[in-house]
């Protein structure tokens, strides 16, 4: 599983319509309205790097009111479950 993250700047005046037109594009798993320089904060989930360019490029770039988008993909996830879980290896409680 490929995770990515899609920051997207966006026309102001269409930042909810552009939000959910994004949200329901096959491989976007949870769109974010966020302050800041950007936008949007997209998480895109696919099973392999190539496919970020059909969701990205070939999709979500195209969405009507959609600027600039720049993409940070994910090397590992930490959660703090997993962090908890690490930590507690081999101590008893």
């Amino acid at each position: 599983m490929v995770t990515a993250f899609v920051l997207i700047q966006t026309d102001a005046s269409r930042i909810p319509e552009s939000a959910q037109e994004i949200s329901e594009i096959e491989g976007i798993s949870e769109v974010y309205s966020v302050t800041g320089e950007w936008d949007l904060i997209a998480v895109a989930r696919v099973t392999k790097h190539e496919d970020l360019a059909d969701v990205i490029a070939d999709r979500l770039s195209k969405i009507e009111g959609v600027q600039a988008t720049t993409t940070h993909i994910a090397f590992r996830a930490y959660s703090q479950h997993d962090l908890d879980a690490a930590f507690s290896l081999g101590f008893d409680h």
